[in-house]
């Protein structure tokens, strides 16, 4: 490129000078701490624009103490159920001058709380915590240093707020969905067991039974770890113990994606032979081989709320955060017996 023919770079007392006003009215349009008569403000844009004026961000947040970032600590960087999430997060943040900074923490407490602490460093102006195993404690500690919102656990500070989705009652709302198609003998594939959705989640199986009188039965609930491969080995083991189940209700979608496999290689219908539920309502969810009945967690309204209310704390508004409601979607992989 002819270097004659790159422009300078202005500067914002050339801006000033072209549009005839003071170097700190520019700044204040810039800045938007102040108003500015509608004649000047306009004189600064169209001088901005005709100088190719590009302000020095970095430098403004320095002065100003901000960032214009929010942290998003998220447990994966793959997984569907954390995207949509973090997608509604983004847009929440869409127009408003703040970008995300993601970071995983790979569902350990400690790299969740070094992550957290480099996102400090790095100056967030708050952070976005989607799920974890960091303690509720810990996380009320490091919102004295920076404005915190959480999906996936109660938080009631001064400067952190969170909210869990109703993981019981979605629970409760497919055992009866597959009760009232005339299962008795429901298989329950878990979580981890020290995880708070899937404890939730066994206890709202467990209940619904019993409160249509169905006796629990301890060998059709096998182990899982929210993954494909964890609900593919319990269905194999579920299968391979002889024990009679005519529907699986799986934790997670992940899991009921696994479970589909094992029926699929033991040629077992779905659901003609056997009804399958799972709790999520991953986009993928839709496609599968029937299309997956499941409870649906709206993750990307979770976002928007999540990022709308980390707005709120950071500009010191009034909070409104609210958690909405998962719904059972019924699609194709369940029938009566």
């Amino acid at each position: 490129m002819n270097k004659a023919s790159v422009r300078p770079v202005a500067t914002v007392h050339e801006v000033a000078r072209a549009a005839g006003v003071s170097a700190a009215t520019v700044s204040r349009v810039l800045n938007g701490t102040a108003r500015v008569a509608e004649d000047k403000r306009l004189a600064i844009e169209q001088a901005i624009a005709q100088l190719n004026y590009k302000p020095n961000v970095l430098a403004r947040n320095l002065k100003s103490g901000s960032s214009r970032t929010v942290g998003i600590l998220t447990q994966s960087l793959a997984s569907g159920y954390f995207a949509d999430a973090m997608a509604g997060v983004d847009e929440a943040l869409q127009g408003t001058g703040y970008a995300p900074l993601i970071v995983s923490g790979h569902w350990k407490p400690e790299e969740e709380a070094e992550r957290i602490a480099l996102l400090i460093a790095r100056r967030v102006d708050g952070l976005v915590i989607l799920s974890g195993k960091l303690e509720d404690e810990r996380i009320l500690a490091l919102s004295e240093q920076v404005p915190i919102v959480a999906f996936g656990r109660e938080l009631q500070g001064e400067n952190a707020r969170g909210f869990c989705l109703d993981n019981y009652r979605g629970a409760c709302d497919a055992v009866e969905h597959l009760v009232q198609h005339g299962h008795r003998d429901i298989a329950f594939i878990a979580g981890p067991p020290d995880h708070r959705d899937a404890q939730a989640r066994l206890a709202g199986y467990r209940d619904t039974l019993a409160r249509h009188g169905i006796p629990q039965r301890t060998a059709l609930e096998a182990p899982g770890d929210f993954s494909e491969s964890g609900g593919l080995q319990a269905l194999e083991r579920l299968l391979a113990s002889g024990q009679r189940f005519t529907a699986v209700f799986a934790a997670n979608d992940l899991t009921a994606y696994g479970a589909r496999l094992a029926l699929y290689r033991r040629g077992i219908a779905v659901p003609d032979q056997v009804s399958v539920v799972g709790f999520d309502d991953l986009h993928s969810s839709m496609y599968t081989t029937p299309p997956l009945t499941t409870v649906r967690q709206p993750l990307f309204d979770v976002g928007q709320r999540l990022g709308r209310a980390i707005l709120q704390m950071i500009r010191r508004e009034p909070l409104a955060l609210e958690a909405p409601q998962p719904t059972l979607v019924i699609r194709e992989s369940v029938r009566a017996v």
